[in-house]
């Protein structure tokens, strides 16, 4: 049972009184903010207020004698040991719905209240949809219940923005306005909203600092079709440089503001037309919209396809960010390699904080791109793991050590994953680690047609391993920003994943295999989407360098291709870096050239 049961016990039965006060059965909590971000502010972290639940994804549901939290297979593990079981059910989303578990446990006809800023329509259908059969009714509340009984709550940040060079951006913010104007005027609207935080940064050439690892600043945007634009924000965050840069285009607001704004643009009723999202749009906005009778265009929000796909300076930036960042990985594990297993005491955070001294040791560095997941032994098999003072396990004896990082530079976003033999490891961890490197060759290395799809892909990466029974529980790839968002939705590499690639676009290769109570293992690079020698054919170039540990490779399970492929990733790491490595980190990376 974790530590802090009876803060969460009491924090539950306050909740359960004001859910009953505000006459409701029940409230659903996600683990959201109100702009639809990964990371989140302080002040928005009410999951894990409530259930001590701190994984990226989740949702809880609180009904008057029930509870439950519930996340995907990343988090299996991590919900068994940060919550308690006896206040919540424990569920997998991908198994039970929040709509599903309501629809199974809450009483006919129940009214369930949840927070407008917090869910999107789309999210609100599906649990619908789940709970018509019973006549449960969701209700929308403007204002979070949580945050009434949260008498701690941190304040919302208030850091400045700041301009993103255009000439790394490959395009000015004008020109991006003006194209983007041009896709709402083809459709029919007025106007497009813009909710997501990176979606906004990219569109106006600015970085904020509002949370942790990503560089987003909190705000709104209504994009006009004459390509003029509203930035709903705290206005002391816009600096004189933002707006001189952005001309007479920027109209900067404060938050209350949005609705007036909202409703002049629907001068024509019936005929004007307001894009938005319904995927990833808070569901408060489709309300008013709809209360003041103003059409909707519901369609993809139009700047993910155009910031996933970098110019070409975005990817000259991305190379540039990785060859600091592979030159930081490598003295890392150098430093591990000579220090294991001896009078250098060595955990799990001493060594995430000894990566973040080699990252800032080196030039360009902002900040990690999401928080370094560093696990020995069993804590390797937690995919999503983060040590903290009571989890955190030395680093000494046989085992597997796993390292899954990455850093914000200001020319690109990096993230790479090594894992790393502590002692001697077992055959077992050695074929299966081999396993894992045929997978991740196998992406790498492979010329597909443009019309594959990342499912087609994610079979290449699970196929040695399923050979003998074995897979992992979670996507292959994701998209991954330019000095943005970690995870990007812009396509990926997973079982369901349909959307199709496109040149410029970069993407994490990333098998992994864990075995609960054991280990785990993850090797991780980042590719950029290019157009191979074939016609109609793309392939990926690798843009991560850092050397995989020979301790753990089999020779005799790769075959001729695959060695070959890494022997030339090896020199490439070694071309890469060697303006930027001393003799003697050179000499110790010929030592990881083992084929």
């Amino acid at each position: 049972m974790p530590e802090n049961t009876p803060i969460y016990q009491d924090r539950v039965s306050s909740l359960r009184k004001e859910i009953s006060q505000k006459g409701l059965d029940g409230y659903i909590i996600p683990r959201t903010d109100e702009f639809q971000g990964e990371f989140l502010a302080p002040y928005a972290e009410r999951l894990a207020w409530i259930s001590g639940f701190t994984g990226s994804a989740g949702s809880a549901v609180i009904l008057p004698e029930k509870a439950v939290v519930m996340s995907d297979g990343r988090y299996t593990l991590q919900l068994r040991e940060e919550v308690d079981s006896e206040l919540f059910d424990l569920e997998d989303s991908t198994k039970t719905s929040v709509g599903e578990w309501l629809k199974q446990q809450a009483p006919e006809g129940a009214h369930i209240g949840y927070d407008v800023w917090l869910y999107t329509p789309k999210q609100i259908e599906e649990i619908k949809n789940h709970c018509m059969e019973k006549a449960i009714k969701l209700k929308s509340c403007t204002r979070n219940i949580i945050d009434a009984i949260w008498f701690d709550q941190p304040a919302r940040p208030h850091e400045k923005l700041s301009l993103f060079p255009d000439n790394v951006a490959g395009k000015s913010a004008a020109e991006k306005c003006d194209e983007i104007a041009a896709q709402i005027k083809q459709q029919g609207a007025v106007a497009c909203l813009l909710s997501v935080g990176d979606s906004i940064c990219w569109l106006l050439n600015v970085r904020g600092r509002d949370i942790d690892y990503s560089p987003l600043c909190q705000s709104y945007v209504l994009l006009h079709r004459d390509g003029s634009v509203d930035l709903f924000i705290d206005p002391s965050k816009v600096t004189g440089e933002i707006t001189e840069k952005l001309g007479e285009r920027l109209r900067v607001y404060g938050f209350d503001a949005l609705e007036g704004c909202l409703l002049k643009i629907g001068k024509n009723k019936g005929k004007d037309k307001l894009w938005l999202d319904r995927n990833s749009t808070p569901i408060w906005f489709e309300q008013v919209v709809k209360k003041a009778g103003i059409g909707i265009l519901d369609a993809p929000d139009p700047c993910v396809l155009p910031k996933a796909v970098k110019t070409s300076s975005e990817c000259e930036a991305i190379r540039k960010a990785h060859i600091a960042d592979g030159a930081a990985l490598t003295r890392f594990l150098k430093w591990i390699d000579e220090n294991q297993n001896t009078s250098e005491k060595m955990d799990e955070i001493s060594i995430e904080k000894k990566l973040e001294e080699f990252r800032r040791a080196g030039g360009g560095y902002v900040g990690p791109s999401f928080a370094t997941i560093a696990g020995f032994a069993d804590n390797g098999a937690i995919v999503h793991y983060r040590a903290d003072e009571k989890s955190c396990r030395e680093i000494k004896g046989d085992g597997l050590l796993l390292v899954d990082s990455g850093g914000q530079y200001h020319w690109g976003t990096t993230d790479i994953t090594r894992t790393i033999a502590i002692g001697t490891p077992s055959r077992e961890m050695q074929e299966n680690y081999t396993r894992v490197l045929k997978g991740h060759i196998a992406v790498a290395s492979t010329v597909f047609h443009k019309e594959t799809t990342g499912i087609e892909i994610d079979a290449l990466a699970r196929r040695s391993l399923r050979e003998v029974g074995l897979d992992y529980a979670h996507g292959t790839g994701h998209g991954v920003g330019c000095y943005l968002c970690v995870h990007e939705p812009s396509t990926g590499i997973s079982p369901r994943e349909e959307k199709l690639f496109k040149p410029g676009m970069l993407i994490s290769n990333e098998p992994g295999y864990y075995k609960e109570g054991e280990y785990g293992i993850r090797l991780e690079n980042l590719v950029l989407v290019q157009q191979s020698d074939q016609p109609d054919h793309y392939c990926f170039e690798t843009v991560s360098f850092a050397p995989f540990d020979p301790k753990l490779i089999v020779d005799g399970m790769l075959n001729r291709a695959e060695k070959k492929w890494l022997r030339n990733y090896l020199k490439c790491i070694k071309d890469s870096l060697s303006t930027i490595l001393s003799t003697e980190e050179r000499a110790w990376l010929d030592t990881q050239i083992k084929l």
